[in-house]
């Protein structure tokens, strides 16, 4: 099993699932308490034919103090098998750290498998993040697994096509971690979600729309969310949020993938920046909407929220 040396600790080492990406400290804004730690979201990765998934995050934490882990689990698969490879990452670093707790940021699918962790290992996690989470499901899910459900022949393409980008991205980014392609699309349904929320309860909203508990078993909740599926017509994946987009109803804000309303998660700090489902994690290669926020700055600005927090 391959190890990486960790720039956090003298001289400790971690699985190849796991890669630490501290350095020294400067300014300390960014210096929380606990260790961060990033999940990807649904046909995620860490690095991927030398792209990072978490483009520039990792370093622009770490200059100003932050000690950032970012983990790797199943780019498909249930939230709760993700979860679970999760923990057993959390472990690690706090192993290697010496730290008691982590703060898990959460992208997408990263979303409910973050709160996953947070629900059945509190005593380890410090505060969940979710960014655009699928934290209510996502009507991109209802209907491509409708269409599955009652088209065989739509079902059998489905399931060829979506497992064979999975099994891609899973050769090309180095993982032997079990997928589950099509099960992963099914737990990011409404339906699903519901089931998973009542499993789950930690920082969901009872409202359409606002916020839940900041603090649920002693961990910390915190979300944001783009809500504009196109914001640069330089980047080149802006055509997958694009035609994502569709399957939203006429007037219903959107990033591309999720609508924003259903990402909330206890503390909401926006739900409207002019980022795509993608820009939120700063793809491609930091291209966004130049007269917005940057999604580093948003980054940024959290790990102050954290660190204020005593988290």
């Amino acid at each position: 099993m391959k190890k990486y040396l960790l720039t956090a600790v003298a001289a400790a080492t971690v699985s190849s699932q796991v890669m630490a990406m501290s350095e020294t400290l400067e300014t300390g804004y960014t210096e929380t308490k606990y260790p961060i730690v990033l999940v990807h979201g649904f046909l995620g990765f860490d690095q991927l034919v030398g792209v990072d998934y978490w483009y520039n995050i990792p370093e622009t934490l770490q200059q100003d103090g932050a000690e950032v882990f970012v983990a790797t689990v199943s780019n498909t698969n249930y939230p709760e098998v993700r979860g679970e490879q999760l923990i057993e990452q959390v472990e690690d670093i706090l192993a290697i750290t010496g730290a008691e707790k982590v703060n898990l940021i959460g992208h997408s699918h990263g979303g409910p498998t973050t709160r996953y962790a947070g629900s059945v290992r509190p005593d380890i996690i410090a505060s969940v993040s979710s960014i655009s989470g699928v934290n209510k499901g996502t009507v991109v899910a209802d209907t491509l697994m409708e269409w599955s459900d009652n088209s065989d022949v739509f079902g059998t393409a489905f399931d060829v096509f979506i497992s064979g980008i999975s099994g891609f991205i899973s050769f090309a980014s180095g993982s032997d971690l079990p997928l589950a392609p099509v099960e992963s699309v099914r737990s990011m349904t409404t339906d699903a979600s519901v089931i998973f929320n009542a499993a789950h309860p930690g920082g969901i909203p009872e409202s359409d729309c606002g916020e839940g508990d900041y603090e649920y078993n002693g961990v910390h909740y915190y979300s944001w969310a783009g809500a504009k599926p196109a914001t640069n017509l330089l980047d080149p994946l802006e055509p997958i949020t694009i035609a994502f987009s569709q399957f939203f109803p006429d007037g219903v804000a959107n990033d591309g993938f999720v609508d924003p309303c259903t990402s909330n998660l206890g503390m909401v700090i926006r739900n409207d920046f002019a980022m795509t489902h993608l820009d939120e994690v700063n793809q491609m290669l930091g291209i966004h909407d130049l007269s917005e926020t940057d999604p580093l700055t948003v980054f940024r600005t959290h790990a102050n929220r954290l660190k204020n927090d005593g988290l």
